[in-house]
C-alpha cells in the first residue's frame, strides 16, 4: 500500500517582497491538484532560527578544522 500526500510545503530561498511574491503564489496555484496557496510573513522568529541554524553549521565547521589542525582526525 502506498502513502497518499495530502501538503507540500515550499521554502523560499530568501525573504520575497509581498508584490514580488504574488507572481510565484499565482504560480503555484496554477498547479493541477493545488487547494490553496497560503503566504507566511517573515518575522523575527524565522530569523532567529536562521541564525541558531548558521552558528551551529559554524561551531562544527571550527570543531572540524581544529580536529584537522591538531592532526585527531582520522582518514
Amino acid at each position: 500500500m502506498t502513502d497518499r500526500i495530502n501538503a507540500f510545503t515550499v521554502i523560499l530561498d530568501t525573504d520575497m517582497r509581498d508584490d514580488d511574491a504574488e507572481v510565484v503564489l499565482n504560480a503555484i496555484s496554477m498547479v493541477k491538484g493545488v487547494l490553496r496557496v497560503e503566504p507566511h510573513v517573515a518575522d523575527i522568529n524565522a530569523h532567529v532560527a536562521a541564525a541558531r541554524i548558521g552558528n551551529k553549521v559554524n561551531e562544527r565547521l571550527y570543531a572540524l578544522a581544529r580536529e584537522m589542525r591538531d592532526g585527531s582526525m582520522l582518514l
